[in-house]
This record gives C-alpha cells, structure tokens and sequence, in this order.
C-alpha cells in the first residue's frame, strides 16, 4: 500500500489528534481529542478494508463523545453491548476481536474512571489497538498507537508527579501540643 493513499493519510490524520489528546492533561479535553481521532481511524479502517476496526473506532468515537457529558456503568455496558453486536454482525473472527477488546476496554475506562486509573486503562487499550495496526498493515496507526502510548506514559508520569507535589506541599494533621 502506498505511504499517501486515503486510507493511510487518515490514519496520519488520527496521529495527530491522538497524539495531541493523550498529551492533555485535562480529561475532557482528551475525550474530546479521542472522539475526533476515532472519525479518523473510521474512515482509515474502512478503507484498509477492516470492518471490525472501523466499526469498533465508530463506536469508540461516540462512546468517547457521551463520555464528555456522562459517566456511568450502564453507558459503558452499552457501548460493549453495540461493540460485540456489531463486531459479531461484521462477521468478526480471530484477530478481528482484537480491536473489539481495545474498544470494550476504553469504554469501561471512559464511562467509569477519571485521571491515571482512566490513563491505565486506555493504555492497556492502545496496546490491542497496536496489535490490530501491526495486523492490518496500517502504517498511520502504528505509529499513532506507539506514539499515543508513550505520550499516554508520559501525561500518566507528569499527573503521578503533580499528585505527589500536591501532598507535599498539603499541611499535614496538627500535632498535639509538646510535640
């Protein structure tokens, strides 16, 4: 496949605005980068010709977008209920699960976790989302994928560290008198 053809320009599309969400320290912003990067890789996958992928980034990507304004379990139940459905409806087998498992699991995390446990959780996401990339031929989102996961590690570091100043600089419990 050409370096320039559609469906790889989209997944360079998808980088970028992978890339910059997972460098977000906010989370909303993030859900709101991540729902664009998954339009991308929509039209990247249906055009690589891997409709359990594309189906699964749609769902992400509106799974992703809810998530802004809403967390709940039963989102997040839902959002894998469609996931399989329409991973099953595509004819979905072997490695086609793969990216299914990615989806499912950043549902879970979106819908019901915030800050590093979130970040965790959708790390442990992109690592299916690479193996479907390296499976699929897809240029554009391997690299995206790795990318995402060092920028993932690093926000993850940088908020573990805010964290850690922040309990520094708190006062502590008051000591009792003729400490």
């Amino acid at each position: 496949m050409h370096l320039f053809s559609p469906a790889q320009v989209a997944g360079y599309v998808a980088l970028v605005l992978g890339v910059t969400g997972f460098l977000q320290r906010d989370d909303r912003r993030l859900k709101q980068l991540v729902t664009a990067e998954c339009v991308a890789y929509v039209f990247h996958f249906a055009l690589l010709g891997r409709p359990p992928a594309a189906t699964s980034a749609g769902v992400s990507g509106v799974r992703t977008l809810l998530s802004i304004r809403y967390r709940s379990a039963w989102l997040a139940a839902a959002a894998i209920a469609v996931n399989v459905a329409l991973a099953i409806g595509v004819g979905t087998r072997g490695t086609g699960w793969v990216p299914v498992a990615g989806s499912c699991l950043g549902a879970i995390a979106v819908f019901t976790m915030q800050g590093i446990p979130m970040r965790l959780v959708l790390l442990t996401s992109t690592f299916a989302w690479l193996a479907n990339n390296l499976l699929a031929g897809s240029v554009g989102g391997t690299v995206l994928e790795s990318l995402i996961a060092a920028a993932n590690i690093t926000t993850i570091v940088r908020l573990a560290r805010a964290d850690a100043g922040e309990a520094l600089t708190r006062p502590g419990p008051a000591r009792p008198a003729g400490w």
